[in-house]
């Protein structure tokens, strides 16, 4: 099964999110105490990994109803938590296998848990096609066969072939085939012969869930018999010892120390080495194992039988330290991957997992180094649900996957797909990655496309996704875009660069003074450079705007709706006629003459407007479009190094105007 909204209500602060949206990798972002937690918490009691308790406690329900529901509580529990899943075509083909062709009317199904802590399943299951296959296998004689056949349901059935006043063997047979599979009803068969074996596993995983330095392994014995309270620290750890097969009982007892420390410094290698296949930041580092007798002065329950220390080894500085004193981002990854390497060996469900502000404690550039394990580690197998508050754990190639989570007065949680309909604490992380994204180009990033607004960026993002979805090359994510405000910027922009770039680029409209413009940049011994900058034109028409990609009656329903509360009435192609092919410049000129919006057009309404519905609008971009923009980005990726070209070379050439190919 795979997860594609869930709406939670009824818990902690939320009275309802509404339904969200949830892909292969789904971020949550919103301030400290807007209701990621909660939202992801809930998830978790759907279906949590064995020996995780999923029980809602009636004491989660929001407070300013919790007097009212607990007096109804009894008699009508409310639901908590709703998921909307969709069956894969294996599992469908094995639920026809047990339950005949064509008996799930759809593949997808909602399953949903509150304070009653039942899951109720809910979904279109075709009884009548159950009911020809037991008749079709049944080898009734033909009489009764024609009398059952105007049977659709089950309970029909039973009756019709309860009723007769002689039941043969086969007879006989149906019915107690009935009264053993169906017992329950059609759905609940379906649900306890199958459909529990399709539903995920949530894992959840937070700052509080990394291992602990140092372990009482008689402490944790007695809480395990006992059947006491077990935190997701104590978890970690004993999924460590399931992962390597150790026991603790081995540990208290010390049997085969050399062994055991084998083991559990064998799997921490593991763990490790493919750790450093995403940790940057410090490759020097591995685990350690000891064990020793408990310290009466140390406070319970570290004062009574073995301890087990788990050290962390810094090979660059030679020494060690206990392991929640170190970095606690390597902690966090290292305890994260036994945790979860464990689960995917033990759990026969798909799992899913939610992780709570996962680079809490990471560097900045180990946020990026996550991100890239996400996408290649987890993603590939599990559906990835993180929350953050941090700019650079939102993936900018993946906004779409983004929700915004905001605590709204006289409603609470509120999760949404809109990243701009929302307070500016929200949305302030996205804010920060896209400006982060573009100030980190005039000092790092060797190749750099400087284009006119704000605005050419939301529409080279839009366009590249729709570019990528037909299987053509976006703009290479070597370049790094930069609005500057207009050619007559570029002399500032242009001084600040270093020689670190290798290609620069300017996408703008190819006005002669905007060319004059560009001739004495590359002139100019100020700013003069082993690499001169080059030009790309946007389109056919030499002045054109990346506004003329869209089809004009599209471009034309974004500026309409960008503008509705302005315009008295619609803006036309025929009320914006002139000659200039620019439609931009046209508007700029109509908004003037009528006194619209203080008569000026601001190209970045309609961008924005574009980026806030992108999700309905896309279908609505032209395939013509989507052809016009893979070739600009074809054309401005060309001015890149290839792969075997040396960059010197590249540095030398001449400066470039490329000639439109559309």
């Amino acid at each position: 099964m795979k997860l594609t909204r869930a709406r939670v209500t009824n818990f902690k602060s939320i009275e309802d999110t509404g339904w969200v949206t949830i892909d292969d990798v789904t971020c949550m972002v919103g301030k400290n105490e807007s209701g990621k937690t909660a939202f992801l918490h809930a998830l978790r009691h759907l279906s949590p990994v064995t020996g995780v308790s999923g029980d809602f406690d009636i004491k989660d329900y929001p407070r300013k109803g919790y007097v009212r529901y607990k007096r109804i509580h009894p008699d009508r529990p409310a639901t908590v938590v709703e998921a909307e899943f969709k069956l894969t075509d294996s599992e469908m083909q094995e639920v026809e296998s047990v339950f005949g062709e064509s008996v799930l009317e759809s593949d997808t199904l909602v399953i949903s848990k509150g304070y009653d802590n039942v899951l109720h399943w809910d979904f279109q299951a075709n009884e009548r096609m159950v009911i020809e296959n037991i008749l079709g296998s049944a080898n009734l004689p033909v009489e009764i066969q024609h009398h059952a056949w105007d049977s659709n349901t089950l309970e029909q059935l039973t009756e019709c072939l309860g009723d007769l006043p002689v039941k043969p063997a086969s007879v006989q047979s149906v019915l107690e085939e009935i009264n053993t599979r169906f017992s329950g009803g059609l759905k609940r068969a379906m649900v306890e012969d199958c459909m529990t074996a399709f539903l995920p596993r949530f894992v959840y995983f937070d700052d509080y869930s990394a291992m602990r330095g140092r372990i009482s392994i008689q402490d944790m014995m007695n809480r395990v018999e006992n059947g006491e309270y077990l935190d997701d620290a104590d978890r970690t750890f004993l999924a460590l010892l399931k992962l390597v097969g150790a026991k603790l009982e081995d540990l208290e007892n010390q049997i085969s120390y050399e062994y055991l420390k084998a083991e559990l410094e064998s799997a921490s290698i593991e763990i490790s080495d493919e750790i450093f296949e995403f940790w940057n930041q410090n490759k020097q580092l591995r685990v350690e194992f000891d064990l020793s007798a408990a310290n009466p002065n140390d406070p319970p329950p570290l004062n009574q039988g073995t301890i087990l220390h788990v050290r962390i080894w810094n090979n660059r500085h030679r020494v060690s330290v206990p392991f929640d004193e170190r970095s606690k981002g390597f902690v966090w990854f290292f305890s994260f991957l036994s945790y979860f390497s464990t689960l995917e060996e033990e759990e026969d469900a798909d799992l899913i997992l939610l992780l709570d502000e996962p680079g809490l404690n990471l560097h900045a550039m180990a946020q990026r180094d996550f991100l890239r394990f996400i996408d290649d580690r987890l993603a590939p197998k599990n559906q990835v649900v993180y929350s953050t508050h941090s700019p650079f754990m939102i993936n900018l190639d993946k906004l779409s996957s983004v929700r915004t989570v905001q605590d709204v007065d006289d409603r609470g949680t509120f999760v949404s797909d809109d990243t701009l309909s929302n307070d500016r604490e929200t949305v302030f992380p996205i804010q920060v990655a896209l400006g982060y994204q573009m100030a980190q180009t005039l000092f790092l990033a060797p190749h750099c496309l400087m284009v006119n607004y704000p605005s050419d960026l939301i529409y080279m993002q839009v366009l590249g996704e729709a570019v990528a979805s037909t299987g053509q090359m976006r703009l290479d994510p070597r370049w790094v875009v930069i609005p500057v405000g207009g050619a007559d910027n570029l002399p500032t922009f242009i001084s600040t660069l270093g020689e670190n770039y290798v290609s620069v680029a300017v996408m703008m409209d190819v006005s002669t003074k905007n060319r004059v413009k560009l001739d004495q940049i590359n002139r100019n011994a100020a700013v003069k450079r082993h690499n001169p900058i080059k030009w790309v034109e946007v389109a056919k028409v030499r002045t054109a705007d990346i506004e003329d990609l869209f089809e004009p009656a599209f471009y034309l329903k974004l500026v309409n709706e960008a503008y509705a509360d302005e315009l008295a009435e619609p803006v036309t192609m025929k009320s914006i006629s002139e000659s200039n092919p620019r439609i931009v410049k046209r508007l700029d000129s109509y908004f003037r003459r009528q006194h619209i919006a203080g008569g000026r057009f601001d190209p970045y309404r309609p961008a924005a407007l574009l980026l806030q519905r992108h999700s309905q609008l896309r279908g609505m971009i032209t395939e013509p479009t989507v052809e016009r923009a893979a070739s600009l980005f074809e054309r401005i990726n060309s001015l890149l190094p290839s792969n075997g070209a040396s960059e010197s070379g590249i540095n030398a050439a001449a400066a470039k105007v490329l000639a439109p190919i559309l």
